[in-house]
Order: C-alpha cells, then structure tokens, then sequence
C-alpha cells in the first residue's frame, strides 16, 4: 500500500483548479510586494488563509521573503474549522495534493513532534476539509523547489494546547535551519472595516511588539480577534525560544480591499515575519 495522499479540499472554489491558472494568481500577487530584505534569520511567518483573491495579495508578503529558499519543511500550524477535538492533530505520513502537484510530509519531523501526553497525536481526519493550511500551499509549492511539510490542526487553542505545542516545536526544531514555522489565521471577522481595523490593531500591536503573552490574555479575554489565535501565540512562543527576538507586520488589509468589496462586513488579514535580528 503506497503513502496516504490528502486529496486538495477547496481547489477550483478558493483557489484556481488549473495548474497554470494558480501560478499565474499566485505570480500576480508576489508582484505587488516591494523587495524587501529582513537583517537577520527568518523563523516564522504568521499568514491568512481566505480565498486567495482575498487574502492572497496579503499572504505574497509573507512568502516573497522565501525566493530562493530550498530545501524547506513548513510546519503549518492552524485553527481546525470543522472538527471538535482537544489537542493537536498531526498528519505524519504521505504527501498533501494541489494542481501543483504533491507535497511530501517531514515523515520524521512530523514523528518528533508527536507527544500523547501533550495531546499531539497522529489525526488526520480534521485535515481532509480544512482549509487552513491548504490556503498556503500554492505560495509555498511555487517558491519552494524542494519543499516538505509538517500539518498540525489546533483544537481548542487552549493556553495549555499552546503552551504544550509551542514546546514541542522548539524541541524537535532546534538545530535545524531548513525548517520555518507558518502560522495561519484570520483575523477579526464580519465587522464594519472601521471596527475591524480597531480590534485587528490590537493584534497588531501585540505581534510588532512581540508580546506573545500579551496576545494570549487578549485571545482569552475576546475570541473575536483572531480565528487562529492558538496557533499564532504557539508559532510566537516557540520562534522566541528558536532565537526570534523580532516581529514585523508586513501587511495589513481587509477582505473589503479587493475590487468590488464590500466594507460593512469585512475579515481582517496580515502577513507578519517572526526572525532573529543578527548583533
């Protein structure tokens, strides 16, 4: 029997079917973004996961840093949308299919990361209609020649689910320089985009100043904030403890900014960089 593949969930509907129409999207996107050099060791990126003519000309911040950079294992840390479960379920073997082909999972890494009395536990069933994580493979297929991954789906997002996995990630990490924690969340959703822009500022503020703490007590005191807020505080706190010690909002917009939009309801995106600033 060969390697389990998770069939693509949402292409065709959030993101081009079509092989060649999908780089061409994903190519417009990365155009708009100015050059842009961080003085220091990327770690971690913080990305939105909405139809991609929503929130990809804001994730293309985030992954235009990676031109270039080959070999890589994302580990994808999101919110799971459909399933109800504790912890964080982990798929470890087999590969992840879009129209740009498949991606083969960090079969050891994923194995590393696995910890039953943390709760993170091999679960793949969450992942077959999420779409969280599979938003940020078209980014990562096309500028990542020889690219691998690691799915991770929060459940709860509890402070001890994100305190439990950003510990492991910073465990079973450490040393290696191929691998960039991805967080994916949206931010506040269907308020007018003033408001949004007033709630999502407080997000902001809490990841420029990289106050992962500070982002927690805020997730716990109001769920309206962020959809994955867990696992943007789990990639927070186990970049820190990677060596990150900066964190920078690239961009900032809302699903109302795309032509046509509608602004009275509107979901908050940004793409942000978790990195070591070098002395």
């Amino acid at each position: 029997m060969g390697s389990p593949v998770r069939r693509a969930a949402v292409a065709g509907a959030w993101y081009p079917g079509d092989a060649e129409q999908l780089v061409s999207e994903v190519e417009l996107y990365l155009s708009g973004v100015p050059t842009r050099d961080l003085p220091g060791r990327l770690l971690g990126l913080i990305s939105p996961h909405a139809g991609l003519r929503y929130s990809g000309p804001v994730a293309a911040h985030g992954y235009a840093l990676l031109r270039g950079r080959s070999p890589l294992t994302a580990v994808m840390v999101g919110p799971s949308h459909h399933d109800a479960f504790d912890g964080v379920a982990v798929v470890t073997r087999g590969a992840f299919q879009t129209p740009l082909g498949q991606v083969p999972i960090d079969e050891p890494l994923a194995a590393a990361l696995l910890d039953p009395g943390l709760n993170i536990v091999e679960e793949p069933r969450p992942h077959q209609e999420e779409h969280c994580l599979e938003m940020q493979l078209p980014f990562l297929q096309h500028l990542v020649p020889d690219l691998k991954i690691v799915p991770m789906l929060m459940g709860s997002q509890a402070r001890s689910e994100v305190e439990a996995l950003a510990g492991a990630l910073a465990e079973a990490v450490a040393g290696r320089g191929d691998v960039l924690l991805v967080a994916s969340s949206d931010l506040s959703h269907y308020h007018p985009a003033k408001q949004a822009s007033i709630l999502d500022a407080l997000v902001m503020r809490d990841l420029e100043t990289f106050d992962e703490d500070g982002l927690m007590a805020r997730l716990e005191a109001s769920h309206g904030h962020a959809c994955g807020g867990g696992p943007m505080v789990a990639v927070m706190k186990a970049a820190r403890r990677l060596g990150a010690n900066r964190a920078t909002v690239l961009k900032y917009a809302d699903s109302g900014d795309v032509p046509g939009g509608d602004k009275s309801r509107v979901v908050g995106y940004l793409s942000a960089a978790l990195w070591r600033e070098q002395p």
